[in-house]
């Protein structure tokens, strides 16, 4: 039996991951000269270089590291929580609403029998009550 996995290339996963978290950083988004105040174009040239090589790599060299760890972890992570909404939480949530009917009738008896004429006979004291505005000249 062969099984294939869906295509996970970059193009897909990235726009999603950057959508889920953050927008991608720009050099000008860290280093922001102020209006009036500017270093020498070569400066900010190589710092702008300086900056966009480094955070390529590494990101590279940590994502080399400590994305298959990462990876294996968050799988783990996400197996767990999957497995215990399944076998867990959902069964308990289900038990629960099935146990709770008995009390919701009686519930349900108790208002219809107790508070419903209660709040109706106090609609009806307060039904009669007529305000009327007048203005004084």
């Amino acid at each position: 039996m062969l099984v294939t996995l869906p295509s996970l290339g970059k193009e897909s996963q990235g726009s999603h991951a950057s959508s889920l978290l953050c927008e991608e950083i720009d050099f000008e988004d860290v280093i922001a000269e102020p209006e009036g105040t500017h270093s020498f174009d070569g400066i900010w040239k190589a710092s702008f270089t300086t900056f966009t090589v480094t955070k390529y790599w590494f990101y590279r060299l940590l994502s080399a590291l400590f994305g298959i760890p990462m990876a294996l972890i968050w799988g783990i992570y996400f197996a767990i929580l999957s497995f215990l909404h399944i076998w867990a939480v959902v069964p308990c949530i289900k038990s629960f609403l099935i146990e709770i009917q008995c009390i919701s009738r009686v519930y349900s008896i108790y208002v219809h029998t107790f508070c419903d004429p209660f709040f109706e006979a106090v609609g009806k004291i307060f039904s009669n009550i007529r305000i009327s505005m007048q203005k004084e000249i």
